[in-house]
């Protein structure tokens, strides 16, 4: 690691990489889901669609050779979960948080059985791009190996807060998230608009599991997501559902992820599974903290969470 060859140099260095690498599918996820939201539905499914979009993209890796083939299958893996999310969740009397833990054990259940024979064998990653060409010390450019997943991410936020606010379906969606009888009244499809928000996020969310499987930590295995799917409802209730924010709050995350790893390079091993448990207790304090009741939510759509 860079820290190793750097020493405490290295540690804020390794947490910028971090905010990079493991803030990627925090980034993908964290749409998706903001998208879902706006519409007025929850998606706690992601953390099975983020497994199932792992799993996808690496065995189509290994199968053809093309890590962007991978890319392809997890988020067309997605789009499957999320019409069978967004059609169920829409259904009479149904409750979006039943359907969410449903999903969860149905895409991980899948995604186990379905990617046994692809957790030893080693499949092709995405190339990444080296922002460290500048330096001549090899830790630095190899904690500077970003995927071009990550610079995607980047670019979908400030674009999807530029849809919601400056385009016909960025209306619409805002209008059936906020108020849906209003939206009825001006010929808007609830059902349609709520189903399309859905499978997209689900889309971005299986995008957000190829870049674990192919890009950090790289790999396929039955605990690569690490309960981030469902992390990212907590990041896209802190960042006000508001794109742009779920960007920010995703590279927190991420750095506080990689928060453990580059103080034990250092030598630092008291509390190192506290460390590790960051993202965890971060999550925990947002939540803590936007459920209060003498705080308000800015942002949140008037219907989310209703069964409308």
């Amino acid at each position: 690691m860079a820290t190793e060859a750097l020493g405490w140099w290295g540690v804020p260095l390794a947490i910028a990489t971090g905010m990079m690498r493991g803030g990627t599918p925090f980034l993908f996820v964290s749409l998706g889901e903001c998208l879902t939201e706006k519409s007025g539905k929850i998606n706690l499914g992601l953390e099975g669609t983020l497994l199932m979009g792992a799993m996808s993209a690496y065995a189509i890796s290994y199968l053809t050779g093309s890590p962007w083939l991978g890319v392809i299958a997890a988020g067309l893996a997605g789009v499957v979960f999320g019409l069978i999310h967004g059609w169920l969740s829409q259904q009479p009397r149904v409750n979006d948080v039943a359907v969410g833990i449903a999903m969860i054990i149905f895409g991980s259940g899948i995604a186990f059985f379905l990617g046994k024979p692809f957790i030893q064998p080693s499949a092709p990653q995405l190339a990444t791009i080296n922002l460290g060409a500048w330096s001549s010390l090899p830790p630095v450019q190899s904690a500077l190996q970003i995927s071009p997943l990550f610079l995607l991410g980047v670019a979908i936020a400030p674009l999807m807060h530029w849809f919601f606010q400056s385009t016909r379906w960025g209306l619409f969606i805002r209008a059936v998230g906020d108020s849906p009888e209003a939206a009825r009244a001006m010929g808007v499809s609830i059902f349609k608009v709520r189903m399309l928000s859905v499978v997209a996020g689900s889309f971005l969310a299986g995008i957000g599991g190829a870049s674990l499987s192919l890009y950090y930590p790289g790999l396929w295995s039955e605990r690569v997501s690490s309960g981030q799917g469902l992390m990212a409802v907590a990041l896209v209730i802190f960042a006000h559902w508001n794109p742009i924010q779920c960007l920010w709050a995703s590279l927190l995350f991420g750095g506080a992820q990689a928060l453990g790893p580059a103080l034990q390079s250092v030598g630092i091993e008291q509390g190192y599974y506290l460390f590790n448990a960051a993202p965890y207790v971060l999550t925990l304090l947002i939540m803590i903290i936007t459920c209060s009741p003498k705080r308000t939510l800015s942002g949140a759509p008037g219907a989310l969470g209703t069964d409308t």
